[in-house]
């Protein structure tokens, strides 16, 4: 266990050791543990997170606001709109002063070829831990509560099989952040990891380079593949969800006429049937129902999803307590 991330910011995991990111899923697994058995863990009591949001969420904004609360701190909502950031405030200046008011700075900003450079630029101006709750590039809390999950579900990572896949979705042109910090962490632990996509569904180079030099490391393996069913075949996760083709082009409306060649790319019960029999469904959430995944797959048997969700409260706790004691 680590004991010097006080004052870390976590951008991605890919910038914390091995060591750290065992060290926090250590901490989470415990913290999940007392909430289970009503074990108070007030240890940022007095202390106040502000959380930065561009982006509307659903479970970020919950999960982060009660995970603070339970470690007796407070968090403060501030949705971008409402501050003069429009008007002149610039990343710097929210990082000096938010800085000085705050314990930690929490910051949503997904828009693309913008949002993790802002939040670099924060953390650059900040005295206090900033900690990224998606950008456009990197969702670190979420693959740290999706390592947690196979932890609890499959045991050992190492040597077993995750498809992180492309699949349909008609809501909207969804980030990459996910499958990019999916090929960086599960390379990290010694998965055999294979991205499957369609050609037009790639991912920046520096990042499958990585991911290729995390698994030689790691005594994993990583590949690319284009076929939706045999990225299937004998895995031991599928992670199937949309993104955009935004390595291909930046117009998202292109993006989302390129996307509906691909309409076939969901997973049904057909397609979680060629995975391994004890395989598990996980996606970040939300899902397109029966257009992404089918009602038969995402709360069958084999769907952890919401298990999934809960984990994104232990791991940001930990993190916090970590980083912000």
């Amino acid at each position: 266990m680590q004991t010097n991330l006080r004052g870390r910011d976590l951008i991605t995991l890919q910038e914390w050791t091995k060591d750290e990111v065992d060290t926090a899923l250590e901490v989470a697994f415990q913290l999940k543990k007392e909430r289970a058995m009503g074990v108070p863990h007030s240890i940022l009591r007095d202390k106040a997170l502000a959380m930065l949001f561009f982006f509307s969420s659903t479970r970020t904004r919950a999960s982060f606001e009660t995970g603070i609360a339970q470690l007796g701190g407070h968090g403060a909502f501030i949705e971008s709109a409402t501050t003069q950031i429009s008007h002149g405030d610039t990343a710097k200046e929210i990082g000096e002063i938010y800085g000085r008011y705050f314990d930690g700075i929490a910051i949503r900003q997904c828009d693309w070829g913008v949002g993790n450079r802002y939040i670099r630029d924060v953390a650059a101006a900040s005295r206090v831990p900033v900690l990224n709750m998606q950008c456009d590039l990197f969702h670190p809390f979420q693959i740290g509560a999706d390592m947690m999950t196979i932890l609890e579900k499959k045991g050992n990572p190492k040597g077993l099989t995750i498809n992180v896949s492309y699949a349909y979705a008609s809501s909207y042109q969804k980030p990459i952040s996910v499958p990019i910090s999916l090929i960086l962490l599960m390379t990290r632990f010694g998965m055999n990891v294979r991205l499957t996509r369609p050609k037009e569904f790639y991912l920046p180079n520096e990042f499958t380079e990585q991911a290729k030099e995390n698994a030689r490391k790691s005594g994993g393996h990583f590949e690319e593949l284009d076929d939706f069913d045999a990225g299937m075949q004998g895995a031991d996760v599928v992670y199937a969800k949309s993104w955009g083709c935004l390595m291909t082009t930046s117009d998202l409306q292109e993006s989302a006429r390129i996307s509906k060649q691909y309409t076939n790319w969901i997973t049904d019960e057909r397609r979680m049937g060629m995975a391994k029999e004890d395989a598990i469904y996980m996606h970040c959430l939300p899902a397109d129902r029966n257009i992404e995944v089918t009602d038969g797959v995402v709360d069958g048997p084999n769907s952890v999803v919401y298990d999934e969700a809960e984990n994104r409260l232990h791991f940001q706790k930990a993190v916090m307590a970590l980083t912000m004691r």
